[in-house]
């Protein structure tokens, strides 16, 4: 009988542990380096000397780990929208498109909570046209599905899911930045919900029961 030897993977020396963390780390601090730039300054007074010394790699170390200055926005966008994805897809969904759709925008309010810099981050405006990143494609998807549901419902009292969408990000905005910026008020506790109850309450109307009168709500 023959014996079939199966090969093993071949463990990772210390040394290439080593090298790989090394550049895990470096591209670590490229990416921080690059957000706190952009938040402080802006895309437009952006420049790799200025992230150079931030970040204390050189630009040919930059350039190594990001081909040019797109690529590297790409990448940073692209990750630190995926937290939000991520976040996002924890939620748990409901057969009620409204509780479904009251528990994403509530969850993406405190996101942006625990992470402003971020939000700042995600909402500012690129100076070069580009495709948005896939994560942000995903994490719109995740809002705008009850929304698409409640439309083919007719429940819908605006003109379609992209006007309720806007109106529901203008909201989250709006909670997000007085949080945010007001710390020193005494804000209910109940603010985040409360509020996305209220735009909901606003741009969907109630369905209705098998005997025709409206039934559910949103408090």
């Amino acid at each position: 009988m023959f014996e079939i030897k199966v090969a093993t993977p071949t463990p990772e020396t210390a040394s290439e542990r080593r090298r790989l963390q090394h550049r895990e780390d470096a591209r670590r601090a490229i990416l921080d380096a690059t957000e706190a730039l952009l938040v402080e300054r802006g895309y437009e007074a952006f420049s790799m000397r200025r992230l150079a010394e931030r970040c204390g790699y050189t630009a040919p170390t930059i350039y190594h780990y990001f081909a040019d200055k797109k690529g590297l926005f790409d990448t940073l966008l692209e990750e630190r929208f995926r937290r939000m994805v991520d976040t996002l897809r924890r939620v748990r969904r409901s057969d009620d498109p409204v509780e479904t759709l009251l528990a994403v925008t509530q969850a993406c309010v405190r996101f942006g909570l625990r992470n402003p810099s971020q939000i700042q981050l995600l909402t500012a405006l690129r100076p070069d046209p580009t495709d948005p990143p896939e994560s942000s494609v995903e994490a719109r998807e995740l809002i705008e599905a009850p929304l698409r549901e409640l439309a083919r419902q007719g429940r819908l009292l605006v003109r379609d899911t992209e006007e309720a969408f806007q109106c529901l990000w203008i909201a989250m905005h709006g909670v997000m930045s007085m949080l945010t910026t007001r710390p020193d008020y005494q804000w209910s506790k109940n603010l985040v919900r409360a509020s996305m109850a209220a735009m909901l309450r606003g741009l969907i109307r109630p369905a209705e029961s098998g005997n025709g009168r409206a039934s559910g709500g949103m408090s």
